[in-house]
């Protein structure tokens, strides 16, 4: 039995029990549950405890479908029980405390868990407060965000009847969970424009995002250029959302420079705005000593190839809010729990930790209604990779078939449940950039 730090405040509850398990994951989402079925595969004799505080489990990705209007938001979400795997213990519980020099987590029922080993997948933390006006705003007169299943379906009933004027799609500063989000939708909502008389005519929209590119990738990137060109859409980059003001729709962006230091500030009026908010780890692993020293955004400190803590050996990170600086994707997070499961099974066994992750992430990019960009990437390097036989630098129908149809399918039907990444069973025939 170990000696808890934890002193009961306003924000530390009271100790009620104490629970012991081997492995203890800290998230039971898409990277929790994929990593726990992959480890109970290869044993089903490890004890594995999964804190999880939601009763439902998203496929997030379809959210911008719904508010696409392709999807219904009832198409992306099951019971959480219906995933969880058989042999692990659910605590479903929100962790508020880390204790990592004590091996010890704490709930915010009371529930000290102390554990062998760590495996921290909360999930990204959406930061709407930074936006100043932007809660208060949001879901209602003209402003939705597809990154929460609750405003979702409001884009797709302000795209269908949307009428004219101006439609603003921004990306906020800092890093963010499916980083093409924003852009998918500004896609598909230029479609439904132009499909009615005279709507698109009327409209201007325009993307406005911090970067100074469209993609990180610069052939993904080359690709978007051209895709805006067309459309006609108005690029702004260098353009940070900071404040809205719901009572005379008005979006208030500052301006960077070259170093990024805010130089100006600039009002747009806008119609319908969707916004990406800003995003981090959750505040109680910014609060403690797993997060990256001194960093703003609190990711959980790994080696970017082990996956395993820089400080704290037994502790493993992955998905979203850890600090591997890839983008943030369902496809990242299912390479990262092959390799975090190996690796700690090597770790029990007090073997070298062989395996590494290579950075690998996809963010299918949805350029309209049948078209779709399968950004397949190296996200260490920069490097295109795909997982066909197929050049990815282009827009094709069949991966909107693939996106619409055959991932959800997968995500439900096998990453959950730990089987194989599909692209392995084809590598023989996989394209490659020479």
């Amino acid at each position: 039995m170990i000696t808890s730090t934890f002193q009961p405040s306003e924000t530390t509850p009271v100790i009620t029990k104490t629970l012991h398990h081997q492995i203890v994951f800290i998230g039971g989402g898409s990277a929790g549950l994929t990593t726990a079925s992959i480890l109970l595969k290869r044993n089903q004799s490890l004890d594995i405890a999964i804190i999880e505080p939601s009763q439902k489990q998203y496929y997030q990705p379809g959210w911008t479908m719904t508010g696409g209007g392709v999807f219904r938001i009832e198409d992306t979400v099951r019971d959480k029980k219906d995933f969880i795997p058989q042999q692990a213990t659910w605590i479903a519980d929100r962790v508020v405390k880390l204790d990592p020099d004590n091996n010890a987590v704490l709930t915010q029922e009371g529930i000290l868990v102390e554990y062998d080993y760590l495996i921290v997948c909360p999930g990204i933390q959406l930061d709407w407060h930074l936006i100043k006006g932007l809660k208060e705003a949001i879901g209602k007169n003209g402003v939705t965000s597809n990154y929460a299943p609750n405003y979702a379906p409001y884009t797709w009933e302000l795209i269908k009847n949307f009428s004219g004027g101006n439609a603003l799609f921004t990306f906020p500063n800092t890093p963010v969970k499916c980083g093409g989000a924003p852009q998918k939708i500004m896609y598909m909502a230029d479609d439904t424009f132009r499909s009615k008389f005279g709507v698109r005519q009327r409209t201007n929209v325009m993307f406005l995002t911090p970067a100074t590119k469209m993609f990180s990738v610069p052939e993904y990137s080359a690709l978007l250029d051209k895709v805006v060109v067309d459309r006609e859409i108005d690029v702004k980059f260098r353009h940070n959302l900071k404040e809205i003001k719901a009572e005379t729709k008005e979006a208030i962006f500052d301006v960077f420079d070259d170093s990024g230091t805010a130089v100006d500030e600039i009002t747009h009026k806008y119609d319908m705005i969707h916004v990406a908010p800003p995003q981090s780890a959750p505040n109680f692993i910014k609060q403690s000593p797993l997060a990256v020293p001194g960093s703003t955004y609190g990711w959980v400190d790994v080696d970017k190839y082990t996956l395993q803590h820089n400080r704290y050996s037994n502790v493993f990170s992955l998905g979203d809010a850890s600090s591997l600086p890839t983008s943030k994707t369902a496809a990242a997070a299912r390479k990262q729990a092959v390799i975090v499961a190996e690796n700690l099974l090597a770790f029990i066994n007090s073997q070298p930790l062989l395996n590494k992750y290579d950075g690998y992430t996809c963010c299918p990019l949805i350029t309209g209604y049948g078209k779709t960009i399968m950004a397949e990437f190296d996200g260490y390097t920069g490097t295109v990779l795909s997982s066909f036989p197929l050049n990815p630098i282009k827009e094709r129908w069949i991966m909107w078939q693939m996106k619409t149809t055959l991932l959800p399918w997968i995500y439900w039907h096998r990453m959950l449940k730990g089987e194989q990444f599909e692209g392995d069973y084809i590598k023989f025939i996989q394209w490659r950039n020479n």
